[in-house]
């Protein structure tokens, strides 16, 4: 297959939330006939319900600062699928990507005719195995791994990873994983298996307790990520200044590269997560970890694009990052605030729209292309309690929604852009261009 059958392909399998499959059979028997591509290197796994995508792409970095040759996996994408896979700090080329995939798919089809798979692995069942065996053929010695949704039964769990991470806990995606927060603690928690190292992000007491509760039961030692951090305020981009103080080390003044006063949580982790690799024999200094800490970027997540008026991306798609996005919003962004929302039906919109609505000068509901978006009508429903009726515009595209907040916003104030990663991705690509290109 080339990029475009790929892509076609894949989607053929259904949407990645709507097909999702939680169980580990389907990868175990693929990744085995592949000659388990994962056993040729190491691995972290990072799960969690907020912050594991950044606390993997902040390790990641580090990891790279320390010259040690390092994948990541994290879902989902905002444009291309081929950000999903990074080698080096390096997206993977589409030809790459084609070529893993139709290994993939020749094998997931081989077993099911040979019966030995009940169904087709799923979009992130084929996603993940393709990762893999890009990792291998690159030769890593190092792979971050983000949770896709769980932890016990997600794909990513057949790694086998031998440091796990456990970023903050919240309710989300409750119909898969649970009505309560100890219900979800527990999916998550189940990555921890003997022998393996573990940080823990410091959770909500519920959560915690059935955390430390799967620890015992395997008779892992955790290490909760309780650094002692000093915070010495933020620079004009909303980027903490923060110093952290380890049993292994002091790291004064960091200027963390990502965001937001949440994030010194996940660099925490991360700091945490490099000091152990170091322990466990990867060349891991503190100049790395400062470096790794203060240069990590992630996209989508308090995206900062300059002009008049600026551009503010994230996407806050949960209560938690609903408060993050407001607290962010309150104390760095210049007023008048035009906010730009779409989101998808099943998550908690109620609280979120109570949460960031309130804030904006002007609103504009718009839907992403997603099955799962939620329908305009039921946005405004959740919006008129807070705003008046003129100060509320919809739009049933995101390029129309975009205009209209250009058009509307005055120079000196903002337009974020928040509500979904996937409203978020559609807003770059109308802005930058899908500018993709080959190996």
């Amino acid at each position: 297959m080339n990029f475009p059958e790929t892509i076609e392909y894949l989607l053929s399998l259904g949407h990645e939330t709507f097909t999702m499959k939680l169980g580990l059979r389907n990868t175990e028997v693929l990744l085995g006939a592949l000659d388990n591509p994962h056993q040729s290197f190491q691995s972290v796994q990072i799960a969690g319900t907020n912050g594991k995508g950044s606390t993997a792409v902040m390790l990641e970095s580090i990891c790279r600062a320390a010259g040690i040759s390092t994948g990541l996996y994290t879902s989902p994408h905002l444009i291309s699928i081929t950000e999903r896979i990074r080698i080096n700090g390096t997206e993977i080329g589409e030809v790459t990507f084609a070529k893993h995939a139709s290994t993939v798919r020749e094998m997931s089809d081989s077993l099911l005719a040979l019966q030995k798979l009940e169904t087709l692995p799923t979009f992130f069942e084929q996603v993940t195995a393709i990762a893999l065996l890009a990792f291998r053929e690159a030769g890593v010695q190092l792979a971050i791994l983000e949770t896709g949704l769980g932890g016990r039964l997600d794909s990513t769990t057949v790694a086998g990873a031998q440091t796990i991470a456990i970023t903050p806990l919240a309710l989300d995606h409750q119909e898969y994983l649970g009505e309560i927060l100890a219900e979800i603690a527990s999916e998550k928690a189940a990555i921890i298996r003997a022998g393996v190292t573990a940080v823990i992000a410091p959770q909500p007491e519920a959560a915690l307790e059935v955390i430390m509760q799967r620890c015992r039961e395997v008779n892992v030692q955790p290490q909760i990520a309780d650094v002692h951090a000093s915070i010495g305020g933020t620079s004009d981009e909303g980027r903490a200044k923060v110093t952290y103080k380890t049993n292994e080390a002091l790291y004064p003044e960091l200027v963390l590269g990502m965001r937001g006063r949440h994030q010194i949580t996940n660099a925490t982790v991360a700091l945490r997560l490099a000091e152990s690799l170091g322990k466990q024999g990867f060349d891991v200094t503190k100049d790395d970890i400062v470096k790794g800490l203060e240069t990590a970027r992630h996209s989508g997540r308090l995206e900062l694009i300059p002009g008049r008026p600026s551009i503010l991306l994230d996407g806050a798609h949960n209560p938690a990052g609903a408060r993050a996005l407001l607290d962010f919003l309150t104390e760095f962004v210049n007023r008048p605030i035009t906010l730009v929302f779409g989101a998808m039906t099943d998550k908690r919109l109620a609280e979120i729209a109570q949460t960031l609505f309130p804030v904006a000068d002007l609103l504009i509901l718009t839907r992403p292309r997603n099955p799962r978006a939620a329908n305009m009508g039921h946005l405004l429903d959740l919006a008129t309690p807070f705003l008046s009726a003129d100060r509320i515009v919809t739009l049933s595209s995101v390029r129309e929604a975009i205009d209209e907040a250009k058009r509307l916003t005055p120079a000196d104030g903002t337009i974020c852009v928040t509500g979904s990663l996937y409203l978020v991705g559609e807003t770059l690509e109308i802005l930058n261009g899908n500018l993709r290109s080959p190996d």
